[in-house]
C-alpha cells in the first residue's frame, strides 16, 4: 500500500512548519506528502522548500491563486495527482501525535474511512507554542484542553466497529480514506466556497455509496492550534448544499475531481 499524507494550508507557515516537524517525528512515515495550498504567500513556499531538504520522502506543493476560500478545488487537484492508494488527511494547523500515521494505517480496511480525535491547543498558549516549536503534549500539559482526547490506548480503539451513519465527531482535519473511494463520488464538490461543510459533505456521499466510517478513539490524535474562524459568509449556502446531498441521497457531485484526472 502506498500512503499519501495530504495537508491543506493557507497563509500560516508558522503552523505548517510545526505540522511538518511532526511528520519528521512519526513512528511510520508516509510515502509522499501532498500540500494543498489555497493561495498562500511566498513565505509558505519558501518554508516548504526548506523541508524538502529535511525529509527523505517527496513533498509535492499544489498551489493556486488566492481568490477566496477555495479549499475544495486545491484538495481535488492534490488528490488527483496522488501516487498513493491510501490518503491520510490533516489540516495545516493540526500537529500530529508521533503515532498518528501508524495509528491510521493499523486499522485501514477497504470500504472504510477512518477519523480520529482532535485535542485543542489553548489560545493563550499559542505564542509559546511557536517560540518553543513544541510538537508533543502530555496528558497534563497546561496548553491543551479536552485532555481526555489525548489518551492513546490502542487496544480500546481497536475494539471500535465500522458504522453506516456519519458521526458528528468526524472532522476533516483528521481523516483517512482510499483514493478510489473519493474518485468514485467525484471528490470534493467545488461548489463549496468559504468555510464549512466541504469535508462532511464528501463523507456523506461516500457513505451513500456504501463506504462505512470507523472512529479511531484513543488513537490517531492531532493537536489543533487555536485561530479565528474566517470566511463564514457562505456557511448557510454550504449548509444547504449538504442538506440537499442528504435529502437526495447523492453519491456524485457535478463539479469535482474528474476534470483533473
Amino acid at each position: 500500500m502506498i500512503v499519501s499524507l495530504l495537508i491543506s494550508t493557507y497563509n500560516w507557515p508558522e503552523a505548517l512548519q510545526l505540522v511538518l516537524l511532526s511528520v519528521v517525528n512519526q513512528t511510520q512515515l508516509p510515502d509522499e506528502i501532498l500540500i494543498a495550498d489555497d493561495g498562500s504567500r511566498e513565505d509558505t513556499k519558501q518554508m516548504i522548500e526548506r523541508f524538502k531538504k529535511k525529509l527523505n520522502i517527496p513533498i509535492y506543493h499544489f498551489w493556486h491563486e488566492d481568490l477566496g476560500f477555495r479549499k475544495s478545488i486545491i484538495l481535488n487537484k492534490a488528490i488527483s495527482a496522488a501516487h498513493g492508494d491510501y490518503i491520510i488527511q490533516v489540516d495545516g494547523d493540526c500537529i500530529m501525535h508521533a503515532n498518528f500515521i501508524e495509528d491510521h494505517l493499523s486499522l485501514a480496511k477497504h470500504n472504510t474511512y477512518l477519523f480520529g480525535s482532535r485535542v485543542n491547543i489553548k489560545k493563550e498558549f499559542v505564542p509559546k507554542l511557536f517560540s518553543s516549536q513544541k510538537i508533543s503534549f502530555g496528558f497534563f500539559h497546561r496548553g491543551i484542553k479536552k485532555r481526555t482526547r489525548n489518551l492513546r490506548i490502542p487496544f480500546l480503539s481497536d475494539r471500535s466497529k465500522p458504522r453506516k451513519e456519519m458521526s458528528h465527531k468526524m472532522r476533516g482535519c483528521n481523516v483517512s480514506f482510499w483514493r478510489d473511494d473519493v474518485i468514485a463520488v467525484n471528490g470534493y464538490d467545488e461548489d463549496f466556497e468559504g468555510w464549512g461543510r466541504e469535508d462532511s459533505e464528501i463523507i456523506i456521499r461516500m457513505m451513500n455509496n456504501g463506504v462505512q466510517g470507523r472512529r479511531l478513539r484513543y488513537k490517531a490524535i492531532v493537536y489543533h492550534i487555536w485561530h479565528k474562524i474566517m470566511g463564514l459568509d457562505r456557511f448557510e449556502i454550504n449548509d444547504q448544499i449538504q442538506e440537499k446531498t442528504i435529502a437526495e441521497n447523492k453519491k456524485w457531485c457535478a463539479k469535482g475531481i474528474d476534470q483533473y484526472l
